[in-house]
């Protein structure tokens, strides 16, 4: 008798952890991913902190549900025109909409915050 008892309550239990694991899955499809492009000078000092301070950013708000694409405006000169960029470094949000536009090296980290909607 014991055993068919501890078997129910085994039952109930990998029920209970399938139920749990479910409902996680569920949350994690409803947080949005975030895809931001930042455009850079090389290793120029604003540069170097604009993708420090984004990365210390994103860790802080958004851990696991972001992309960074850095773009080195030196390799890839040609995205300038395309993207419309006129100061570096320059970091657009691409991910979720609206599209939005941030200039500096994001030292100002409520500012950022705010602007990006985290």
């Amino acid at each position: 008798m014991n055993n068919s008892v501890e078997g129910k309550e085994s039952s109930s239990e990998i029920s209970q952890s399938y139920k749990e694991e479910f409902e996680q899955s569920i949350l994690k499809l409803e947080i949005e991913n975030y895809v931001f492009r930042l455009y850079v000078a090389g290793n120029s000092p604003k540069s170097v902190r604009a993708i420090q301070n984004l990365n210390k950013i994103c860790e802080k708000y958004i851990k696991g549900h972001y992309e960074i694409e850095v773009i080195d405006i030196y390799q890839r000169p040609e995205l300038l025109e395309q993207e419309q960029i006129f100061a570096i470094p320059t970091l657009i949000k691409k991910l979720p909409p609206p599209l939005q536009r941030l200039i500096g090296d994001m030292t100002n980290i409520e500012e950022v915050v705010i602007c990006l909607g985290l």
